[in-house]
């Protein structure tokens, strides 16, 4: 009888401690997750009211007033517009978040980007249209000059023949240094350039 009043006082002991050990362990895994969960909720710089920003350390009700005028953030750094140091956004950065930060950053630079694209273009602003260039038209050729058309001796030199000099209307013999020499002139027999109004040249005598 005995013996087995031992055995039971056993057997109550060991489910006491049983016991008592399961409660110890979910006692402790309650308390792990309630510290767990109140580190990972995170105090929103955009939703976060006064009281929740004012348990920020380093941070006061006035200085909690500022973050709420400065709102929106789309950075923890942006608290340097509400006068916080960097210290203090330094300590405060574990502890807040903000919302709708990612989407900030990613609409305002493809926003900038589409717009440095595409400049808009205003009708004042457009560079006029210009017709095209018409090709330049050749010049006539200069009429020729007198000299120039006299240049080559008109006739055949021969016996009877005269050079007479266009330009100073009186002829040569074929004795004269000037006979076909002269810049304009042509060949004609005597009897026709005296006909057309030439004389001869002073100091030449006929040959």
């Amino acid at each position: 009888m005995r013996i087995l009043r031992d055995r039971f006082y056993a057997v109550l002991v060991a489910g006491m401690l049983v016991c008592g050990g399961m409660g110890s362990a979910v006692s402790a895994r309650q308390t792990s997750d309630k510290t767990k969960g109140s580190s990972d909720a995170k105090i929103d710089l955009n939703t976060a009211t006064e009281k929740d920003l004012d348990s920020l350390p380093g941070v006061g009700p006035a200085t909690a007033k500022k973050i709420i005028a400065g709102r929106p953030y789309s950075s923890v750094d942006d608290l340097s517009k509400a006068g916080l140091s960097a210290r203090t956004i330094t300590k405060v950065s574990p502890l807040v978040t903000v919302s709708g930060a990612t989407a900030a950053a990613t609409t305002k630079p493809s926003a900038k980007v589409s717009a440095k694209e595409t400049p808009p273009v205003s009708p004042s602003s457009a560079p006029p249209s210009q017709p095209p260039a018409a090709a330049p038209s050749q010049p006539p050729p200069p009429p020729p000059s007198k000299a120039t058309s006299s240049a080559a001796p008109q006739g055949t030199p021969g016996a009877g023949m005269v050079w007479v000099n266009l330009e100073t209307g009186v002829y040569h013999y074929q004795n004269s240094r000037y006979y076909g020499k002269t810049k304009s002139g042509k060949y004609l027999s005597e009897a026709d350039a005296v006909k057309a109004g030439y004389r001869p040249a002073k100091n030449e005598k006929k040959p």
